[in-house]
């Protein structure tokens, strides 16, 4: 027959259950035994899901098409460039006039009679100061006070640069005396910018080709 505690020691032993009950309650509260980590890292994981997070939308993605391309022989170079042909050609013209116009003096004549070709193949802002940034006042000081008449001789050489709205020629000029009593002077190789406006070139820069000049309107 099992002998019966005291009633002294059974509160004891009453008491002390009670402690390690609430105890573990605790440490269960805490997170013990690492459950509820495991239980958070997965939550976590849900809701990047949810939100996004990075992962696919559930839309299939569209993958590009090949691109077509084109056999060497059927290539169309032209078709590349901002400018077609026709207006490659118009825009040449205007700058080889310019480098002609610009070796072209009879000193008998009123400077203006000189300047004013220029001016006519010049973009408003350049006609302005034709005189000064081309050089020509110079040019004709020279030949006034030598008094040789000359005219002036010009061709494209090649294209420096272009863009979508201008184009950089390199002229190559010279200077021919019309009374044959003097050797051709070559002028130099100049870089002449041309503009299109209102569906027409213009000059809008002329300076030595070895001042680098790329062209542009700023």
């Amino acid at each position: 027959m099992a002998k019966t505690l005291p009633e002294g020691a059974q509160r004891l032993v009453f008491g002390g259950l009670v402690v390690v009950l609430v105890s573990f309650g605790i440490y269960l509260s805490m997170g013990g035994f690492g459950g509820d980590d495991g239980s958070e890292e997965q939550q976590a994981d849900e809701e990047s899901q949810g939100q996004g997070g990075g992962q696919d939308s559930g839309e299939p993605a569209t993958a590009p098409s090949p691109i077509e391309t084109t056999d060497l022989e059927e290539m169309e170079v032209l078709d590349w460039f901002p400018f077609n042909e026709d207006e490659f050609k118009a825009a040449a013209a205007t700058a080889q006039g310019f480098g002609q116009a610009y070796g072209t003096i009879d000193y008998s004549q009123p400077p203006e009679e000189y300047y004013g070709p220029m001016e006519e193949l010049a973009t408003e802002d350049f006609a302005d100061a034709v005189e000064e940034r081309s050089g020509a006042g110079a040019l004709w000081d020279e030949r006034a006070e030598d008094e040789i008449v000359t005219e002036g001789r010009a061709n494209v050489k090649s294209i420096r640069s272009f863009d979508d709205e201008s184009i950089v020629f390199v002229v190559e000029t010279q200077s021919v005396p019309e009374d044959g009593s003097e050797d051709t002077e070559d002028l130099g190789d100049f870089a002449i910018t041309v503009v299109k406006s209102g569906g027409e070139w213009g000059v809008y820069d002329f300076q030595p080709a070895e001042a680098g000049n790329l062209g542009g309107e700023g």
